[in-house]
């Protein structure tokens, strides 16, 4: 799958959030990049990584600074080897999984949920 296409599908996945999500989400750059650095991710596996200060930890002294930045990884998604409509879920359930992390849901809540 090529980059526009798998950025498409996260687009996607962004706007099936329903809107009172939406109007939570504050601050947050969603990007996709080919594959994790080396020193985030030595094996290569991580399919997506939250980068910031979450919504949960954000106090009144959190102001004029730079987005958070969710960042979903091609090149990992790719090689779980599914097909197109299980490639298309797995993104979807990583942009989610990224998104409760900008909300404050941690690994702990993710996994009673089925998200992880």
């Amino acid at each position: 799958m090529d980059r526009r296409t798998f950025e498409r599908i996260v687009d996607e996945a962004l706007e099936e959030i329903p809107e009172e999500i939406l109007e939570r989400i504050d601050n947050v750059a969603v990007v996709v990049a080919d594959r994790p650095p080396h020193d985030v991710d030595p094996d290569g596996t991580l399919l997506g990584l939250y980068e910031g200060v979450s919504l949960k930890d954000r106090g009144i002294d959190y102001t004029a600074v730079l987005p958070d930045t969710i960042t979903i990884y091609r090149e990992p998604h790719l090689a779980l080897g599914l097909d197109e409509a299980g490639l298309r879920a797995e993104i979807r359930k990583t942009v989610l999984h990224e998104i409760a992390h900008h909300l404050g849901i941690d690994e702990r809540r993710l996994h009673q949920l089925g998200w992880d």
